[in-house]
């Protein structure tokens, strides 16, 4: 999932691309997670997420070690970044479990009370001030969700607290990552995230192993591309233009999370789900602007 929260990495301005770059980064991720549903259904959750993670650090080994060695993973704040790596674990483990009961789109959506929920936690871990506007966009943003899991409906279930709490862990994982920008670089935080998860993951998935036939393999693989690309995407979309600016473009992945979802699922969003699902995605862009404004 992108982050509406992140900071420019560098002076350089080329909206134009960095727009480009976003709404590619946006379609990468929302194909990662149509390749989790679907080989959830095949293979246990704990083997799809460590395919993930494995791909993500190998691909970043080869990119980045010849580069820098070592060096990209020394970092002043390991702990920090050990509750950061972890913190993405788990939006990884519960999102993907929620993909197995609830549809692509709606999951997408719910999860993306991330940044409304950066809003909120800001005050009391960051210290930081929330203007009444943005408070309103946090009661809005909850709000959207009741109308996409309303009393009667499909979704009101148990399962839609999967999404939420994967949401609720983004959330810290922004708020990690907003605290370790001022200490570590991006490459370093990606790095030592995907190493640390791919450990945690690699030591549980001999307890679920399924052996993959070669189809469901290259999917594997292609789940794990589709991640590091993303990030890299994302991370050089930041590079180039104002987290204001790209804000409204990363809710395309809900987009493409429903397009997806309908092509390859059979899926369509109801009204409610599609007005609820609005009502986020206006809540989202409200705080973005407002943060924008301080």
């Amino acid at each position: 999932m992108t982050s509406l929260n992140s900071t420019p990495l560098s002076g350089v301005n080329q909206p134009f691309k960095g727009i480009l770059l976003i709404v590619v980064a946006t379609f990468l991720f929302s194909t990662h997670d149509a390749f989790s549903k679907y080989l959830s259904g095949f293979y246990p959750i704990v083997m799809v997420v460590w395919a993930r993670y494995v791909v993500h650090t190998l691909l970043m080994a080869g990119i980045f070690l010849p580069q820098s060695g070592l060096r990209v993973l020394r970092t002043k704040r390991p702990w920090l970044q050990l509750i950061r790596a972890l913190c993405l674990l788990g939006t990884s483990l519960f999102f993907t479990t929620g993909l197995m009961y609830i549809p692509l789109a709606e999951a997408t959506s719910v999860n993306f009370l991330a940044p409304v929920l950066v809003t909120a936690l800001s005050v009391p871990l960051l210290g930081e001030r929330v203007t009444r506007g943005q408070w309103l966009a946090v009661i809005f943003g909850f709000g959207g969700v009741l109308i996409i899991v309303h009393p009667g409906g499909d979704l009101f279930t148990p399962a839609v607290l999967l999404p939420f709490c994967s949401a609720l862990f983004f959330c810290f994982y922004q708020l990690l990552t907003r605290k370790l920008s001022e200490i570590d670089s991006p490459t370093t935080s990606n790095f030592f995230a995907g190493l640390c998860n791919t450990l945690v993951m690699s030591a549980l998935v001999p307890f679920f192993w399924q052996t993959p036939n070669l189809e469901h393999g290259a999917m594997m693989l292609a789940l794990g591309a589709c991640g590091m690309t993303a990030h890299l995407f994302l991370t050089q979309a930041f590079r180039l233009a104002a987290p204001a600016l790209l804000a409204p473009f990363s809710y395309c992945q809900i987009i493409f999370a429903g397009l997806l979802g309908w092509l390859l699922f059979s899926h369509t969003p109801t009204l409610t789900t599609v007005i609820g699902i609005a009502v986020i995605c206006c809540s989202g862009l409200a705080a973005a602007w407002q943060q924008s404004r301080r």
